[in-house]
This record gives structure tokens, sequence and C-alpha cells, in this order.
């Protein structure tokens, strides 16, 4: 059967810009595309997705992987975080993320063949952005069996052709690195609906969240990322 997907990204226990998307969502099937609950209201977060009606799926990104596995010896600020956000996290939220798959695939109307993942369908920590090479996207697509590629983890949104396969960042959420303030996400059916929903400033300095947000527009975020990239081929 044919569906409208709701592509929520990258929403970083940012609870207000969940809640301004979740209000004028209209689709068959959420699908919750990885690193959810690292941010200010983490717990809040993982209850208010697990308690919708309907068809709810997830998917794993990097942050929800990290808070299920040990804690570093030598953290830094990063670990700093993710001890304070395992901490507000039950036992049985954090067994939840350790339960998530890599992929989802769905069979999407007037898309065809989706493949949800993190970052890309190989890694859920893979750096790869809207100006990568064709080359490399493709090698990280290999063996894909999918019409369309949705991913995130940039927290840019983009949509572009690599091959055969077309290619959406459906941008983050909590925390994007875009030019207009904004929890950005996708809508998939019949066509690639990048969207944009605007809520008013969340108190992140209120919730006793440790971390800064960084803050970078598309294209900084993106040659940032795309440099790290090549540092770490």
């Amino acid at each position: 059967m044919a569906i409208r997907v709701a592509a929520l990204y990258d929403v970083h226990g940012n609870l207000p810009a969940l809640d301004a998307v979740l209000g004028e969502l209209d689709a068959d099937v959420i699908l919750v595309g990885g690193d959810f609950v690292a941010g200010p209201w983490p717990a809040e977060t993982v209850e208010r997705l697990r308690g919708l009606a309907g068809d709810v799926r997830f998917i794993r990104g990097n942050a929800d992987r990290a808070l299920t596995e040990p804690p570093q010896q030598e953290g830094g600020p990063q670990e700093a975080a993710l001890a304070w956000i395992r901490a507000q996290l039950s036992a049985q939220q954090l067994a939840f993320l350790g339960t998530l798959p890599l992929t989802e695939t769905l069979q999407v109307d007037g898309l065809g063949r989706v493949l949800f993942c993190h970052a890309t369908p190989r890694s859920d920590d893979e750096l790869l952005t809207k100006i990568s090479p064709d080359a490399r996207w493709a090698r990280a697509l290999a063996g894909v069996d999918a019409d369309v590629v949705v991913c995130g983890h940039t927290h840019v949104q983009f949509d572009r052709q690599v091959g055969d396969v077309r290619l959406v960042n459906a941008g983050s959420i909590g925390m994007p690195y875009e030019r207009e303030p904004g929890a950005y996400w996708a809508l998939l059916g019949p066509d690639v609906d990048l969207r944009r929903t605007v809520y008013g400033p969340a108190d992140v300095a209120g919730s006793g969240f440790p971390d800064e947000w960084p803050e970078f527009g598309p294209d900084e975020a993106t040659e940032l990322f795309e440099r790290m990239s090549l540092e770490r081929a």
C-alpha cells in the first residue's frame, strides 16, 4: 500500500520544536530519523514520540547509539552532555534506544521504494553533504535497492540526484543549520516537500542541559562537515 511519510530527523531533545511540528502533521507514517534524544528534554521527547497514535517508526542516529555505549574514560564536553542525558533517561528508555535499526524502507506514494537512514545506508555517522562528489555518495549508496534515500545527520536540507537515486536530507527539527529559524523536516508522498515549521524560542538554559547548541548557517555547516569528512577518509 502506498503511503505518505513525515520524516522527522535530528530532533535533539528539542520538545517545543517537536510539538510545533506534530501540530501540523498529516501523514500515514511518522519516521523518526535518529538523534532524537540528545538534547535538553530527552526523556520527554522519547515519551512524546513513543506515545503518538498511529504508525511511528524509529531508526537510530549516532547520538542515540552513543547513549547506549559505555561512557568514555576520558571524555570531554560531549561526554559530559551525554552523561547528563543518560541521567535523565530511564533504564527502559535507554534499552529502547538499543533496539533501533540502522535503516527502514517503505513504499511511498508517488516516490516508490524509499530507504530511510540517519547518515548513510551503511553508517549512522558517515559525513557526506549536499556538496560531496557523486562518486563518494555512490560508494555509500552501493547495493541500495531504493528509488529515494532520505538522510539527516548534517542538519541541512537538500534534494539532489546521485545516479539513479534521489537523495534527500530532511533537515533538523531541533538544531537546524539553516538561514531562517524554525524546525525543518520533510513530507514524502506524492513528491518530496521540504518543510519549515516556525515556533517560539525554547528555554534551553532553563532545562539544565549542560551543552551549548552550535549555530551555523547552511553553507558554513556544509563546508565544515565536508572538511571533516575528507579528514576521516
